[in-house]
């Protein structure tokens, strides 16, 4: 063996010494990464049609998880490592908030509706807020193309797209809070949950509905797996919704990659919430 050959052969304790500071980047990435999914954002994905017609089935958002503060539900699997709620903070009403299922633990997506002290009521569809109506206006009707991701509920009008596909109308009305903060709601027509009520919102919890009004299993339900979410105790927020980072119509294949592209929803991607 040659002077050179035995120079280009790494010893034993270098390989161990390379491998052990791979070992660390790993574990500091990991950790890294840890940090700012527990703390700072995370993804999340839209599985429903409940939220509609703001976020679709097959969103993918980011949430910022500061705004509520901090409890277990922040970290991993809810690991109980934070005593109580550090930094606790109040949602604002009209917040698309992120939280825990009281019952189950999955996480939900609702919007913020009634806060702590707050009277909430619904009369023929039409959401009272202490006491007084909600400011509801029609407007335009809500379209959306039928996909894998998307069917026409029984509040909806099916109809051709005038291309070669069909697509889904609902009825959409805007709602203006009294803070001046304004979001769009699906109304299907007459329903037992558009009569809720009156009820005052306990110290510690909040009440949230879906935007889509008569296909949400929202506060007007009790808590159940799968189900209602009843009042959701503030400890269970995990964050509040900030942007669409992805949008799939659910049509992609993977042994087409083309499709990954005609799939996505371009307009939707980087929508703020």
């Amino acid at each position: 063996m040659t002077a050179a050959s035995e120079a280009e052969t790494p010893k034993p304790e270098q390989q161990s010494e390379t491998l052990g500071s791979f070992m660390l980047f790993l574990v500091k990435l990991a950790l890294a990464v840890l940090i700012f999914r527990s703390f700072i954002f995370s993804p999340f994905s839209i599985p429903s049609e409940s939220m509609l017609p703001r976020l679709m089935n097959g969103d993918f958002l980011v949430a910022a998880k500061w705004p509520y503060g901090y409890s277990d539900y922040s970290l991993p699997f809810s690991a109980p490592l934070i005593p109580g709620r550090l930094f606790a903070d109040q949602p604002e009403r009209g917040d698309v908030a992120i939280f825990k299922h009281p019952i189950d633990n999955t996480d939900y997506i609702k919007r913020v509706i009634g806060l702590p002290g707050d009277t909430v009521a619904m009369r023929g569809g039409q959401l009272f807020l202490n006491g007084n109506p909600v400011a509801k206006q029609r407007i335009e009707d809500f379209v959306i193309p039928v996909s894998p991701n998307t069917d026409c509920a029984w509040g909806a009008v099916r109809e051709a797209d005038g291309k070669v596909g069909e697509q889904c109308r609902y009825a959409r009305f805007r709602e203006t809070l009294p803070s001046g903060r304004s979001y769009d709601v699906l109304d299907f027509g007459s329903t037992p949950q558009d009569d809720y009520g009156p009820l005052i919102v306990p110290e510690g919890t909040i009440f949230v509905m879906g935007d889509n009004r008569d296909n949400s299993q929202d506060s007007r339900f009790p808590a159940m797996p799968g189900g209602g979410v009843g009042l959701v105790p503030q400890e269970n927020l995990v964050g509040r919704a900030s942007a669409i980072m992805w949008s799939t119509d659910g049509s992609a294949e993977w042994i087409k990659p083309w499709t990954w592209f005609t799939a996505a929803r371009w307009s939707r991607i980087g929508d703020g919430l």
